[in-house]
């Protein structure tokens, strides 16, 4: 794996910063293991070594939900993914109530 400066700027091909797994480690305050192990079990989606914000704030989420309720990483992860599908739900509801 090819190591990256924390000071390094890497921007994505849309123009978008991305981020070692070594900063998304220090900033969710978990290890490179852990950041690793979310990407083997396809929790977070890399580009290469590096991640979007997003995966940054999804690993966030992921280790509060363990420490707050005691959850695995895959049982993190489906809670998140729920919530994003009822909340994408509600906006779909909310877009047809609008057309009646």
């Amino acid at each position: 794996m090819t190591e990256f400066s924390l000071s390094q700027v890497v921007v994505s091909q849309e123009g978008e910063p991305l981020f070692s797994f070594e900063y998304a480690a220090i900033v969710t305050e978990t290890s490179t293991a852990l950041v690793e192990r979310c990407v083997q079990l396809g929790l977070i989606e890399p580009i290469g070594v590096m991640l979007h914000q997003q995966q940054i704030i999804r690993l966030a989420q992921i280790q509060r939900l363990r420490q707050d309720l005691g959850l695995n990483l895959v049982g993190a992860a489906m809670v998140l993914d729920m919530a994003q599908e009822i909340a994408q739900l509600r906006a779909q509801i909310q877009a047809y109530q609008a057309l009646l």
